[in-house]
C-alpha cells in the first residue's frame, strides 16, 4: 500500500512542478507541442530514474568516505554522463525524435528537476504519505519513477493547453509568455485539488 501512496502523491499531490516549482524551465519552453513534450518526459523519466538509482549509491559511497561536500558537484557530473549516452543513443535509434528535441535534449543536462529529486532521495528528505520514513533504494527509485511521471504530465497538459491556446485568439498583450504563465498557474491551483486525497 505504500508504493501506491508514493505514486499517487509524486505524481498528483506533491508534481514536481506545479506543487515544488522545479523543472519550470522545460516545463515553458519545451511545452509547445504535445509531441515534444511526450519525448521530453520520456528523456526525463529514464535519465531521472537511473540517476536516482547511480546517485543513491554513490551517496553511500560518499558517506563511506566521508567526503559528502562532493555531492552536488558528482551528482551533475553523472546526470550530465548520462543525458549524453541517451542523447548518443536518440542519434543512432530515433534520428526524428533527436531532431524534434533538438536543443532541448542537453538541457535535460541542466534541469534542476533531475538534481534535485536526485539530492532528495540520496539524503531521504523526499515527502513520504503519511510521514513515513524515507528510507532505502526502492523507495527511492519508485519516488523517482512517480516524480517523472508527474513532471511528463504536468507537460504533456500544460502542451495541449497551449495547442488549443494557439488557435484562439488571445489579447495582443497576453501572447506568449503572459498567457503560458498564467495557465500554468490555473494548472497549478487545479493540481492543489489533489491536495488532500494521500
Amino acid at each position: 500500500m505504500i508504493y501506491f501512496l508514493i505514486f499517487i502523491s509524486a505524481i498528483f499531490v506533491n508534481n514536481i512542478v506545479l506543487s515544488q516549482f522545479l523543472g519550470i524551465c522545460p516545463f515553458l519552453g519545451v511545452s509547445k507541442k504535445i509531441d515534444t513534450a511526450l519525448g521530453m518526459g520520456a528523456a526525463v523519466t529514464f535519465v531521472l530514474t537511473l540517476a536516482t538509482i547511480v546517485t543513491y549509491l554513490l551517496q553511500k559511497l560518499l558517506v563511506v568516505l566521508g567526503v559528502e561536500f562532493l555531492q552536488t558537484i558528482l551528482f551533475i557530473l553523472v546526470i550530465a554522463a548520462l543525458v549524453q549516452s541517451i542523447e548518443i543513443v536518440l542519434k543512432k535509434v530515433s534520428p526524428s525524435l533527436y531532431q524534434a528535441l533538438g536543443v532541448f535534449l542537453p538541457l535535460i543536462t541542466t534541469n534542476c528537476c533531475l538534481l534535485g529529486v536526485a539530492i532528495l532521495v540520496a539524503n531521504g528528505t523526499y515527502k513520504m504519505p503519511g510521514g513515513a520514513p524515507a528510507e532505502g533504494l526502492l523507495n527511492g527509485t519508485l519516488f523517482a519513477f512517480a516524480t517523472a511521471l508527474g513532471f511528463s504530465l504536468a507537460l504533456v497538459l500544460f502542451a495541449g493547453i497551449r495547442e488549443q491556446l494557439s488557435m484562439n485568439k488571445i489579447p495582443k498583450a497576453m501572447q506568449g509568455t503572459p498567457i503560458a504563465l498564467l495557465t500554468a498557474g490555473i494548472l497549478a491551483m487545479a493540481f492543489m485539488g489533489f491536495s488532500g486525497v494521500v
